[in-house]
């Protein structure tokens, strides 16, 4: 019997949790569903214990969801290449690393994962070689939202998981419970995720004097000093509620992966960021904006755009104006509370928008699926 191809996962937390989120996340499907050996080599443990409770920040080697963690330590402490080694969103491996897979005497699959993009050139990029020094070769891995692309991370049942959850109201309210929120009958139900965003005030004075009540649940993060300050001043703990008008809002601590998922699930309209959330949003089948992470020379407005017209296609032409509208105001800085009530009006829309774009991403394969079948192809 042939032994099943090893696999090593570098990451490199630069992002909070975006990176370790969806390195982690790859890790535990590659081995939980694909039955695969795989190691993930982190940078900064402290990080990976926040997702994963139970980890060490300090252990060189420890073992969860049946994932092998190494410290990926300045001081490299040296290892036998994996078959096929992933290189997140362009972290460099380790000059000892390399030169080992290039003596090793064995095919090793090198991939660059790269981030997620919507862009027309990703599908003519995915899967392409780049040849390296030593007779190496290195091949970009792009995920995306076409099937010539590598897809979005789903595990497998994740979309019925959820839908059955939506349907379920007494697993909604136990859920929210263990989060100590109590839902407020009738109110709209609101998760907050953001970078740093001058958006916030406006948009917060608009949900405050609408005529509806709305709950916002706001997980911590770099958004909270922006809610604080809207609501005076004083730093906000996990745990704490505040009423104005119309709204109420809740600080809630940090949350596995799961919890996560599951809070977006129970949401009304998801408000995320970055790449970790946006996916994970997607799959939750509810109207959603995307806080993409500002680049040099405004060239996040580019990849803004690129998956806003692909997400937005089959809307109708008002519909689309309306929520392109309040994503620019968002991503802006300003005019979030107007663009807000515009694009309110337009829920039942959005609503059907975001089950039909969970159905098409469906059928473009996941993320663990097509790299496995990717090192398959190549051998």
């Amino acid at each position: 019997m042939s032994m099943k191809p090893t696999w090593d996962i570098f990451c490199a937390v630069v992002d909070n949790y975006g990176d370790i989120g969806v390195t982690w996340r790859l890790a535990r499907q590659l081995a939980a569903e694909h039955d695969l050996p795989v190691r993930l080599w982190v940078d900064d443990l402290c990080t990976f214990a926040q997702l994963c409770p139970g980890a060490s920040a300090a252990a060189a080697q420890q073992w969860h969801s049946g994932v092998e963690i190494r410290h990926w330590a300045p001081e490299w402490p040296g290892a036998e290449p994996a078959d096929v080694v992933i290189e997140a969103f362009a972290c460099e491996l380790p000059q000892d690393y390399v030169q080992r897979m290039g003596t090793s005497g064995r095919r090793i699959l090198w991939l660059n994962l790269e981030y997620l993009s919507a862009e027309e050139w990703v599908s003519g990029c995915h899967g392409l070689p780049s040849p390296q020094a030593g007779g190496l070769e290195k091949f970009f891995f792009f995920p995306g939202f076409s099937a010539t692309t590598g897809g979005l991370i789903r595990e497998r049942g994740l979309v019925a998981e959820r839908r059955a959850f939506q349907a379920d109201a007494a697993a909604q309210r136990c859920f929210l419970d263990s989060l100590g929120v109590s839902r407020l009958p009738d109110a709209q139900l609101i998760s907050l995720f953001a970078y740093e965003n001058a958006a916030v005030a406006d948009w917060l004075d608009a949900l405050a004097s609408g005529a509806g009540l709305v709950q916002v649940l706001v997980p911590e993060g770099r958004v909270l000093p922006d809610v604080a300050r809207w609501l005076g001043g004083s730093p906000l703990q996990p745990g704490s509620c505040h009423q104005r008008g119309a709204l109420q809002l809740q600080v809630l601590r940090f949350m596995t992966q799961a919890q996560y998922d599951r809070l977006l699930w129970c949401c009304d309209f998801n408000a995320v960021r970055g790449e970790e959330s946006f996916i994970r949003a997607q799959w939750a089948g509810r109207p959603l904006v995307w806080h993409i992470y500002p680049q040099e020379e405004a060239a996040h407005w580019d990849k803004l755009r690129a998956f806003f017209e692909r997400y937005a296609c089959s809307l109708d032409d008002a519909s689309r104006s309306a929520l392109w509208g309040f994503w620019q105001a968002w991503n802006a800085g300003e005019g979030a509370g107007k663009a807000w009530w515009e694009m309110r009006r337009h829920c039942d829309a959005l609503r059907q928008l975001s089950e039909r774009w969970t159905d098409e991403q469906v059928t473009n394969g996941d993320l663990a699926g097509k790299l496995v079948s990717f090192y398959a192809d190549w051998l």
